[in-house]
């Protein structure tokens, strides 16, 4: 079974690295900032967003711990935030470690989640997904995601 933990500060400091990074090559990735900004940048939205660390107001950040297995296979952060007048989850992130990829996972953190958010009154979770990043696309859609904006680009030749 699937738990929610809430994550140590000692996991913390290695997620917040490999997040930052992740996140800003994700950006170089779709277009969005230059390679030579994209860690600051990172680092900019991340501090805004977490500005007291694991002790940011309304942010929850949590190891994903499989009982079965005994350890942690990944993690789990989203923000209780105002959407209009309606409280809404929005996930900021989900990573399942390397070696517990597609076995279902992200499904079952997903699911874990739900139960959590209903636990705080919440009746709406949204999240941002990459357009390039057809694998998660793909799984959000499966639970029941659907799409409320799209944004598209396409590049010229000159």
């Amino acid at each position: 079974m699937l738990k929610l933990i809430p994550m140590t500060q000692d996991i913390y400091d290695a997620y917040i690295e490999n997040q930052l990074m992740d996140y800003a090559q994700e950006h170089v990735k779709t277009g969005n900032w230059k390679p030579e900004e994209a860690l600051e940048r990172a680092r900019e939205q991340v501090s805004q967003l977490l500005p007291d660390g694991l002790q940011s107001e309304n942010q929850y950040l949590y190891s994903l711990h499989d009982d079965e297995a005994g350890e942690n296979v990944g993690m789990l952060w989203f923000a209780v935030r105002e959407q209009g007048n309606t409280p809404e989850a929005f996930i900021y992130d989900i990573v399942i470690d390397e070696t517990y990829r597609r076995q279902g996972y992200a499904s079952s953190a997903l699911e874990v989640m739900e139960a959590k958010v209903l636990e705080l009154g919440i009746h709406k979770i949204s999240l941002h997904v990459f357009g390039h990043n057809s694998p998660a696309i793909s799984l959000y859609e499966k639970i029941g995601f659907q799409p409320t904006n799209i944004m598209m680009s396409k590049e010229l030749d000159d």
